[in-house]
């Protein structure tokens, strides 16, 4: 009978003292110097708390929380002289999950949560003013996937491509953006060189009418033919990989468990023992010592 789930929050929030908050670790000098803590406090300046504070109550100290994620908010707070803060009250003292197992914004999932926030009526500007950064900024992310074709977009929806790998594939046609996200994909790779020799390496035919990439004064024409071909080569050994990659892993899996099982019989180890005793006592017997020895070797191995 399995276990029943356990809340990992209680199911109301509380307002909390800021007084009575204790943290479990400091905010240095260099961290509130930070770029990330100047952004934090745009937003809560602008916004207010977005993501309530995470705490824990303490075991032994009534009325006191332990706070295991948001010590920047806090310090924010305390700096805009709020003494209040409503939290999410854990069931669990753990912080590792709050500070290590993050997920960071996709490129994609940030463009359409900039385009949501513009169609129910926030200004760029005040978006720009909330994350700290230039308005510019917000409007080149605004316009990330125009150009993208949406099958391409969809496969790196998730991925952490940078904002100049998505302008490189601007530069291909349709069909090619899906080849290159894949590829990019099977290699866990998405950094703008790689972005930018897939282009080097795409037939003319394949880039976007009246955008050529611009000659490199380092790669020959030859080169890029060479190129070509290796990455054509490279996509068609990719596909046969990925057709064959699940049958071939459960049968090894099934290989893996079956030796397994041999090695575990007491009775096969045994002739296996015998086996390389016996594998070995031509040499033995050229040895004085070794061949007295070899028939009490083999009546003991014999157990």
């Amino acid at each position: 009978m399995t276990d029943a789930l356990v809340m990992a929050f209680e199911p109301e929030s509380v307002s909390v003292a800021l007084d009575n908050l204790l943290p479990v670790r400091q905010v240095s000098a260099a961290a509130r110097s930070s770029r990330k803590f100047r952004q934090i406090a745009a937003s809560v300046r602008e916004i207010g708390i977005a993501q309530p504070p995470i705490v824990a109550r303490h075991k032994s100290l009534t009325g006191k929380y332990l706070l295991l994620d948001g010590h920047f908010r806090v310090e924010i707070l305390k700096d805009l002289g709020i003494d209040r803060v409503t939290c999410l009250v854990s069931t669990d003292d753990e912080a590792f999950t709050y500070n290590k197992q993050v997920n960071r914004l996709a490129a994609v999932q940030e463009h359409r949560m900039i385009l949501k926030l513009i169609e129910r009526g926030v200004s760029e500007a005040r978006i720009a003013s909330a994350l700290d950064v230039n308005v510019n900024n917000i409007r080149m992310k605004r316009d990330l996937l125009q150009g993208i074709c949406p099958e391409a977009a969809e496969l790196l929806q998730d991925k952490q491509c940078p904002f100049n790998t998505f302008q490189q594939l601007k530069k291909l046609k349709p069909a090619r953006q899906v080849e290159v996200a894949e590829l990019m994909i099977a290699m866990n790779n998405y950094s703008v060189p790689y972005a930018t020799a897939l282009v080097e390496a795409t037939p003319p035919e394949l880039l976007v009418s009246g955008r050529k990439t611009k000659p490199s004064d380092t790669v020959s024409r030859e080169q890029i033919e060479r190129m070509e071909r290796e990455m054509a080569s490279l996509q068609r050994g990719i596909k046969r990989v990925e057709g064959t990659f699940g049958p071939d892993h459960l049968h090894l899996v099934l290989a893996v468990g079956y030796v397994r099982s041999l090695l575990s019989n007491t009775a096969i180890t045994r002739y296996c023992r015998v086996t390389e005793v016996l594998t070995l006592w031509p040499e033995a017997r050229k040895h004085r010592f070794l061949g007295r020895l070899w028939p009490v070797s083999l009546w003991l191995f014999r157990w």
